[in-house]
This record gives structure tokens, sequence and C-alpha cells, in this order.
């Protein structure tokens, strides 16, 4: 007999970074909501970010500007009309989180062409940047934590993990396919749950933790990706994954983050000489598009057999240096280097998924009722490559124009309640997880070895031969034993890697950040690559 779900709502939001936050404090103020977090709220991608939000503040940039240095970055592949749309409304999105309380750092400088000072960063023509020091992810994503927490029509569900979708074909409901909540792995009790709602938001970032050097925290397995892949969702542009240029090159320290406003504020990138190449790449210099500096610091690392290559901005006044960078100057103290006085060892390191689970401007997916925002999804405004600073901006536009779509839905979508059991009849508590471990160290390194910043068609089939083999191991274990926080990670990293994959292999050219050797060329032939799942998906 079927029982009412543990968890009901309005709208169940999975994830918990600037996405998803900003979507539930807007909902909230009309609609119970119900946020998912994998860890503590505050844990993921938004809270490590350094360096800003783009949007145009100063009276002598231009929405148009910030338009046509988008498109430049996204190499032919970014969509017109989403990228006006998300500049269009960057600066009341970004407004809304001033009023919110986000303490942007102001410019006291006389006659300054607006009230925040603003930085520039690789790509952009203008200083659009608005930043709080080198923490901006920090300011906003606690401020957001802090009203949501408070919130009387926002529960917080903390160590969390959302297993799959329930969808309503499914269950054998009548009318259009739509989603109806989620199964919820409750990691305090170990036990999986049902979270029923009239709407579901995936704002579950990104899936760079597939390789084995990554940028971001150990959330980002790419589970909103593969779930709504399994629930029938088309993706595009996963080939695309950005490289951050400069990671930090220390054994204690392998996610830490260089941030790009370094460069915008006259960092210079040096071989283990002491001399620059960049201006050898691009007539930008260090300010040239990620993918363009990532790809050259790994020419100059293969070509010199160099470990990395060095961040240099000591040549600034070190008052500069510590006003503006504070928290990446203590950080770089704990482990033995002064950024005031000396280069730092720098490597580039997967950061951002470009591509994702294709959506429209108000974030519909193509599931009735399910939504997707932030780093998860494709929305058309990265193209081939991401213009720095616009990712926290997508975060926030379409959390405002969701929570618009979702508001004028919701009272014509009635709630299933009656969402049937997890069944665990037929699985045992596992006594191999050395195999996760094994399984996922693999998948990383693989994935860092044949799909990363230079491929090859062979790399990539090869790659492809390893998942499948991957796969297989993985659905036996999901069929078998009970789930954990690792097999559920793992299982949507190997599902996400076969996307990457697949679509990197359909691309026949080489284009912003997917470069391979057999297609150096670019085409005429400007496209997304889309994958849409077939019946057995579904």
């Amino acid at each position: 007999m079927t029982q009412t779900s543990e968890y009901c709502c309005d709208v169940l939001i999975i994830g918990s970074g600037a996405a998803g936050l900003s979507l539930a404090l807007r909902l909230a103020e009309r609609h119970q909501v119900t946020v998912l977090s994998k860890g503590p709220l505050s844990e993921g991608s938004t809270l490590y970010a350094q360096g800003g939000i783009a949007a145009v503040f100063d009276e002598t940039d231009s929405i148009e500007s910030h338009v046509e240095d988008t498109l430049i970055a996204g190499d032919g592949l970014c969509e017109r009309e989403a990228v006006a749309f998300i500049a269009g409304n960057a600066r009341h999105c970004v407004q809304w989180l001033i009023d919110r309380g986000v303490p942007f750092d102001r410019d006291m400088t006389e006659n300054a062409p607006s009230l925040y000072h603003l930085t520039r960063e690789g790509g952009h023509s203008h200083r659009r940047i608005l930043h709080s020091a080198d923490a901006t992810g920090r300011a906003v994503e606690t401020t957001l934590v802090s009203q949501a927490l408070s919130h009387p029509n926002i529960r917080v569900l903390e160590r969390s993990n959302a297993v799959d979708l329930i969808v309503s074909d499914k269950l054998g409901l009548p009318g259009e396919r739509r989603v109806v909540g989620a199964w919820v792995w409750n990691r305090n009790l170990e036990v999986v749950e049902r979270c029923a709602a009239r709407a579901v938001v995936l704002a579950t970032g990104g899936a760079a933790n597939v390789y084995q050097y990554s940028t971001n925290p150990d959330v980002a397995s790419g589970d909103g990706i593969a779930m709504a892949w399994r629930a029938g969702c088309r993706v595009a542009n996963l080939e695309f994954n950005q490289f951050h240029p400069t990671c930090l090159f220390h054994p204690e320290a392998r996610n830490f983050l260089l941030t790009e406003a370094l460069r915008g504020e006259g960092a210079l990138l040096l071989r283990p000489d002491g001399t620059r190449f960049m201006p050898e790449f691009d007539p930008r210099g260090e300010l040239a598009p990620r993918d363009i500096v990532a790809r050259a610091i790994d020419h100059e690392m293969k070509r010199l057999g160099a470990d990395c290559m060095y961040l240099d901005i000591s040549h600034q006044p070190a008052d500069f240096i510590r006003a503006h960078f504070p928290t990446i100057c203590e950080k770089l103290l704990t482990l033995g280097f002064d950024l005031t006085r000396q280069p730092i060892p720098i490597v580039p390191a997967a950061h951002y998924t470009c591509g994702g689970v294709m959506v429209d401007q108000r974030g519909r997916s193509d599931v009735n009722g399910l939504y997707a925002i932030g780093e998860v999804s494709y929305t058309g405004l990265h193209g081939a490559n991401r213009l720095a600073s616009n990712s926290l901006l997508e975060c926030l536009v379409y959390g405002w124009s969701a929570a618009e779509d979702i508001g004028q839905r919701l009272a014509e979508t009635p709630l299933v309640s009656d969402l049937p059991a997890w069944d665990e009849s037929q699985v045992e508590n596992a006594d191999e997880r050395v195999v996760l471990q094994h399984n996922w160290h693999e998948l990383r390194l693989f994935m860092w070895d044949y799909v990363g910043i230079v491929r090859t068609t062979r790399r990539l089939e090869r790659a492809l031969r390893r998942i499948a083999l991957l796969q297989h191991e993985i659905d036996e274990y999901y069929a078998h034993f009970r789930i954990s926080n690792n097999l559920l990670e793992l299982r949507n990293l190997v599902q996400v890697a076969e996307l990457m994959v697949r679509c990197a292999l359909a691309r026949k050219e080489s284009r912003g950040l997917h470069f391979t050797l057999d297609y150096p060329a670019t085409l005429d032939d400007i496209s997304p690559t889309i994958l849409s799942p077939d019946q057995r998906n579904r």
C-alpha cells in the first residue's frame, strides 16, 4: 500500500548554490520550498568563486559590449538571443543581491564611473566585474544561506542526495508526462525518502570532478545532468569543459584557484626561466580567453617538460595586492608562498562545464515541471568557451526567470503526494567498497589523459570503451548493494563522462575548449552538439 511521501512541497530545489538559493528566496514569498544540499548548505562551487559577477554598472560600458565580448569568447557558438537576454537582465538581478545585503566592494576614488569597484578579467573589453575582494562567491553564498535558513517557507535538507527524479509515466499516471518529485538519500539516517513536488529544479552545478585535477569542491559530480538524462532530457555541448588556466600547483592545495582577476590587475604568466610566453600565442596576452591561455600553458609545459608555469603579480605594490586579494595572500602564506614577492607555480585544472541540460529562457527542460538553472544547464550563453564571471550571472538571471515561470504555473499543477516507496528488498550491504574507490580513480585519470585540454579521436574512443566497462560494473553494483554517497556520485559521473565523450566525438572540428589534433580547423557550419536519450533511457 502506497503511503504519503516523507516530504511534500510546492517546489523541490536540488542544489544550494547561487542558482538554487536565489530561486528559493524568490519563490518562498508565496510558496513552500524544499532545498536539498549534499553536504552543509553552503558547500558548493559558489562558495569558492573568487572573481565576481559580470554586469554593466559603468556608464562608459554597454550591454551591447558585454554581449559582443561573450560572443567572441564563445567562439561563434553562443546563441545571441540567450546572451542578450542574460546581459540585458544582469543589472537588476545583481541589484537584487545588493538589496539582499551582499557587500560588493565600493569605488572610493573621486569621479568614479560607478558606485562599485569594477575589475576586468580575460575576454572583457571593459571593467564590469563586481566583486567582494577576492571572495565574491563566499559573500554571495553566506548572505543567501543566512536568509534561506531563517525563512519560514524554506525547508532545508542537508546531507541529502537526490537519487533520481520520479516521472509520472513511470507511475502510470494519466496526462502529460511530468516530474512529480524525487527520491532522496538521507545520509544521516542512511535511508531513501520521497519528496513530492509540483515542480522540481535542478541547480546541482557542473561535473568537473570527472577529471583528476579540478578546481571544484567534491560535490560537483554531474548529478543533475545524469538525472535529467535518465528522465529523458536532451543535453548539449558537453564536449566544452573549461580548464581554468591558473590553479595552484601544490600537493596540499590541489584545487585552490588563483582568480583570473589577478591577470586583470596585471599578473603575468612566466616560464620557469622567468620569460613571458602569452604574447607569442595571442595579442591579448594574459587577458586572452581561458581556452587560449590554458592551451598555451599546456603547450609550454609539454614542450619544456615542466611540471608547471608561474603567475607573477609581484611587480605591483604590495599594499595593492593585499587589499585586492586578501584571501589568496593568506592561503598562499600558509603554504610558504608570498604573492607580493614571488611568482606562484600554477597548472590548468578542470573548472567549468559549459554544456548541460537543454533549457529555454525560463529554465524549462524537456520534461514538464522540471527546470535546470546554473552550471547544470545549457542556455546558449557560454558557447564553446565561458567568458569570465558570466557563470554567477547566469545563476542569478535564471533564478529570477525560472521563479517567474514557476510562480505562474504552480496553481494549475496538482501535487502527487503518494509516491511509491524505495524498494531495497533485493539488495544487501556492500562488502567491497574498495571497488568504488578504484573505479572512481580510474575514471578521473583516463578522462584527464584522453578527454583533456588536447584530444584525438583515438583517445576519445579509448575513453568510451573504458567508460562502457565501468558502467557495466557500476550498474551491477547499484543493482545488488544499498546505495551510498560514493556510489551515487560515481554512477552520475560515469554517465556524464559518456555524454562528454559522445559530444566530443560528434564534433569534427576544433573550436573553443574542444581542441582535437585530428580536426584542427574550425568549420563554417556552426551548431551545438545535441544528444537525445533513446527510448531505453526513459
